[in-house]
């Protein structure tokens, strides 16, 4: 409250003296006529009165929860104010707050003739500029100035210095007696007051000063903000004047010395207290996440333009954004700390905050879809960088869910499992042979580097290792270029951009976008990983087959409940099925050879990320690799039944800085290490195996022998003892 000026003391002083003959002359009225009068009124006005009255929709702080439903991330709010019950609220604050504001409010009926006439005498005299309003009155006028649902002309109107505003507040509080105890209105007015600092209600006053609930105050505590509520921004102890706050805690034990809320020695006793304030900040925003977190204000992000598409929250993006803010929800969020904090030291064990390149992680939870970790080297802040540092260490795009002029990044060969499953899906099967040479000539018209004669010619990255007869098992398991190029065509790169489209790959990139719209038939490159996607759109897809087909929207939450008490429904998973489970389970028979374990055909022979099976000490695991064109990204993605996880390398800032291929296996083991902390303490689940039919039979070309082919050597048990024969039988 401002310090009165004289004009306005002027108006009160007139105000109150009109007011207070006004009540002289109604208690002139004979008394039954006044009281029949004042029940009728007093009925009519209740059913009159604003809905915010009668149902109070004040401003309240939303809370956000990790999964736990304890570990706080962060709060929204535009009013700093939580509600809380009166039996929550130490005696002694509901008795300051009596003494301070309105000594008689538990013998008048909304409206204080005496008080009003000692305001009178009081502004002439002293010219302290008192109006005289009760404890309800003063609620009446902070609901509608604060009532959400008004517009901001409306709320301001609520405070206008005239007599028609002041004879409809009389109204209000007269009809709200009548209907509301005592101890509804002062528990209702304790949680709208405004007490500074921005802290609006005893709840949130309580925090910002002391830092505790508002049941463990002590008398000198609840003094001091009882005595705040006068003029709330003058007598701060923190924002204005610590000596003004003590001088008016003073007013207020010797105010309830005077109702006999306390004796005088315990007044003493309580004013010879230092003041000792032990200030909180609530954390307000992403940006603000509780305890300084790391990576958690990318969650939160997430989160926020996740609730504010969700029709339950408003009808436009702003009423949606105004519910989080105004709309005192407790939201579980999907958020595991646990996860969390590995994904994070991982990300910041491979680069660090102040290197242009980034390991942006994310880890989804097949079957539900429940995001339980996003993490990247970057503090989500809106703090500046440095001069020439675009997007670090500071930046609050959203690197690792994309969107927000955020496109993605390339993720290389981890796009083969969209040609493999649309290629099951078509008929084929885990065995479908092709002889992998290390160029391949495609149909697609290409010029320059990579063409051969006028069409595009993809070649593998190691064709020692890489050419030769291949299957799905291996050619997967071995990151064959040539070998899914081939089967892309055999099965149309259309139908494999329609499969990724299907698992929840969503195309950004404006080029990417067209492609997909209007030249899929053509796009042969799609296969190897060309269009940019993030680590949240992977890992959600190769979260489906890990679900055996079950696709299901990323979701950010758990629950979320409305202050009274009522459980919204969006927190449910939005699952459908997508895939036929035989087809998703034959891709994952293929997707254990990458990480060096077996599928159950026995027909991995090598794969591009081993170390994951000893990292996991043989917990049934599947996954992939990809690195783009001259190792501009290095990408994985690792799933077990519970969890799925990507990280990709890459520059953010500059697609043309390579990562390089020697942080891969950095990646890798990254992944590897968040799977398991995922499933540390979990049931070992294994993956069903596909049907036979779906397998085929495996084959080997009749021109080729495993004794003299040493491509082929390696597949068979007896490998070794072959080779030995075969140097023996050479000499």
């Amino acid at each position: 409250m401002a310090t009165p000026t004289p004009l306005s003391r002027l108006f009160t002083v007139v105000l109150t003296g009109v007011l207070a003959g006004l009540v002289l002359a109604v208690a002139a009225l004979p008394g039954n006529l006044l009281l029949g009068f004042a029940a009728k009124a007093a009925l009519g006005n209740y059913a009159a009165l604003p809905e915010a009255l009668r149902t109070p929709a004040t401003p309240q702080r939303s809370y956000l929860y990790a999964n736990d439903g304890k570990t706080l991330i962060t709060t929204f709010y535009d009013v700093n104010r939580t509600d809380v019950a009166l039996a929550e609220i130490a005696p002694v604050m509901r008795q300051a707050i009596v003494a301070a504001e309105d000594r008689r409010f538990y013998d008048h009926g909304g409206v204080d003739l005496r008080g009003m006439l000692r305001a009178v005498v009081s502004n002439v005299t002293e010219g302290s500029g008192q109006g005289g309003s009760t404890l309800t009155m003063q609620y009446v006028r902070n609901v509608l100035k604060t009532d959400p649902n008004r517009t901001a002309e409306e709320r301001a109107a609520a405070t206008e210095p005239t007599i028609g505003r002041k004879l409809q507040e009389i109204r209000y509080a007269n009809a709200l007696e009548q209907r509301l105890g005592k101890d509804e209105i002062l528990n209702r007015y304790l949680n709208i007051a405004y007490f500074g600092s921005g802290a609006y209600g005893v709840a949130a006053a309580s925090q910002r000063y002391f830092s505790k609930a508002p049941a463990d105050l002590t008398l000198a505590e609840a003094a001091l903000l009882a005595g705040l509520v006068q003029s709330p921004e003058a007598y701060s102890p923190i924002d204005g004047d610590a000596d003004a706050a003590l001088e008016r805690r003073g007013y207020v034990l010797d105010s309830m010395v005077e109702t006999g809320a306390i004796t005088a020695d315990q007044a003493a006793e309580a004013r010879a207290e230092k003041l000792t304030l032990d200030p909180s900040e609530q954390a307000n925003g992403c940006a603000a996440t509780a305890g300084g977190r790391d990576g958690w204000g990318f969650f939160c992000d997430y989160l926020r333009r996740w609730w504010v598409a969700q029709p339950e929250f408003g009808d436009t993006v702003q009423e949606r954004e105004q519910a989080l803010r105004r709309g005192g929800y407790t939201v579980v969020t999907t958020l595991d700390p646990k996860i969390q904090a590995t994904a994070q030291r991982q990300a910041t064990g491979i680069y660090g905050y102040d290197n242009p390149r980034a390991v942006p992680i994310a880890a989804v939870e097949p079957g539900t879809g429940r995001v339980l970790a996003m993490a990247v080297n970057r503090h989500y802040s809106l703090d500046g960088n440095p001069d020439g540092q675009v997007n670090y260490p500071n930046t609050v795009n959203p690197l690792i869910s994309g969107g927000a002029g955020v496109a993605g990044y390339q993720a290389g060969s981890t796009f083969k499992l969209f040609t493999m499953l649309a290629a099951l899906e078509s008929g084929r099967t885990l065995s479908t042979g092709f002889d992998a040479p290390s160029r391949l000539p495609t149909r697609y018209a290409a010029e320059g580097e990579g063409s051969c004669d006028g069409r595009w010619c993809p070649a593998n990255a190691n064709p020692e290792w890489m050419d030769g007869y291949r299957m799905m098992w291996d050619g997967f398991g071995r990151s064959v270029n040539t070998y899914f190029v081939w089967l892309a065509e055999q099965v149309g790169p259309e139908k494999v951009v329609e499969m990724a489209q299907r698992l929840g790959i969503t195309f950004r990139a404006e080029s990417d976008a067209d492609f997909a719209e209007n030249d899929a038939a053509d796009w042969g490159a799609f296969t190897l990983g060309v269009a940019a996607t993030t680590p949240l759109d992977l890992a959600n897809a190769y979260a489906t087959v890990a679900a055996e087909g079950t696709y299901c929207a990323p979701l950010p939450v758990v629950s979320v409940t409305a202050p009274d008490g009522q459980r919204l429904p969006v927190g449910d998973p939005d699952c459908r099925e997508v895939l036929d489970p035989d087809v998703a389970r034959a891709a994952t028979d293929a997707a254990r050879c990458p990480v060096g374990q077996q599928s159950a055909f026995g027909q991995c022979n090598g794969g591009t990320a081993t170390a994951v099976n000893r990292i996991l000490d043989g917990r049934p695991v599947a996954g992939k690799t990809g690195s783009s064109d001259q190792a501009a990204t290095e990408s994985f993605v690792g799933y077990t039944p519970q969890v799925a996880v990507a990280g990709i390398a890459a520059n953010p800032d500059d697609p043309t800085d390579s990562v390089g291929a020697a942080v891969q296996a950095r990646v890798i083991d990254a992944v590897a290490r968040i799977i398991g902390t995922a499933v540390e303490g979990q049931p070992e689940q294994s993956f069903t195996p596909p049907t036979r039919e779906l397998a085929g039979t495996p084959r080997r070309p009749v021109d080729r022998d495993p004794l003299t082919d040493p491509r082929r050597a390696d597949d068979d048990p007896l490998s070794d003892l072959r080779r030995w024969f075969r140097d023996r039988t050479r000499g």
